[in-house]
């Protein structure tokens, strides 16, 4: 079952964004100028999939707020507002419930001591991966896997806490539709995920593994060639995407709109 989507909450950077939170300082500062280019091409994208855009304006008190994933799990059934778990982030969550509430007026929140980041929960149709990672808690999956078993959908976790190259756990995950998945080398297969034909990516191009299934095409970052020509065979729609700007802070294509 492939998942439509119609509508997409997205946020471009703000003149902070450098100061945000990011492991890859060597890949060097973020070029606010070229993050903007590539976010409206991002965007624009997104328009052509024939979504909906809601967009907020940059907020400069919060630098990482253009990830706008991380603050909200919207499915189908349920929606609900998470708690991130780099006390940074907390004060992002507001806007995107007033956002999402306009569109959605029946929110779940998850609450303390719980923490739970959307980059760690990967839909794949009836089924939601939930990454253990050091930003989502035991405590934040669990409420989080509550929510959704009350709505029909299952749920299993992932630790990633021993997988250091992955902050989130769709760093390393993305569902392609039907049975299929890409997965970056050395990441937990669990009994759940066992059930999935894993297409594992090449070891230098594991950050091409945040890639994007929205509706009829795949939205994968530009530069990873060899995954490009794998999922092109299985006959899948690429629409390739400059990321240099947002992966020098750590982020991803998927992170960057909350689609529904």
């Amino acid at each position: 079952m492939q998942v439509t989507c119609s509508t997409a909450i997205v946020r471009p950077p703000g003149r902070s964004y450098a100061q945000g939170l990011t492991s890859s300082r060597q890949l060097g500062p973020p070029d606010l100028a070229m993050a903007l280019r590539q976010h409206e091409h991002y965007c624009q994208a997104l328009r052509e999939c024939g979504l909906r855009l809601v967009t907020l304006p940059a907020d400069e008190r919060y630098p990482d707020s253009t990830f706008v994933e991380d603050t909200a799990v919207v499915t189908a059934r349920v929606a609900v507002i998470t708690r991130p778990g780099a006390a940074s982030r907390a004060g992002e969550v507001q806007a995107i419930a007033t956002a999402l509430g306009a569109l959605r007026p029946q929110l779940e929140y998850i609450e303390a001591p719980g923490t739970l980041d959307g980059g760690d929960v990967c839909q794949a149709g009836e089924h939601f991966f939930i990454g253990l990672s050091a930003r989502t808690n035991p405590e934040g999956a669990r409420q989080l896997a509550g929510m959704l078993a009350a709505r029909g959908y299952t749920s299993s976790t992932i630790d990633i806490r021993s997988c250091p190259s992955l902050l989130h756990l769709k760093s390393g995950l993305a569902w392609l539709g039907d049975r299929r998945c890409v997965v970056v080398p050395g990441l937990p297969r669990t009994t759940e995920l066992a059930d999935f034909d894993c297409i594992e990516v090449d070891e230098t191009e594991t950050y091409g593994a945040n890639c994007v299934r929205i509706n009829d095409q795949l939205f994968m970052a530009a530069g990873h060639a060899r995954l490009g020509t794998t999922l092109r065979a299985l006959g899948l729609r690429l629409r390739e995407l400059e990321m240099s700007e947002f992966r020098k802070m750590d982020g991803g294509l998927s992170c960057l709109s909350l689609r529904f």
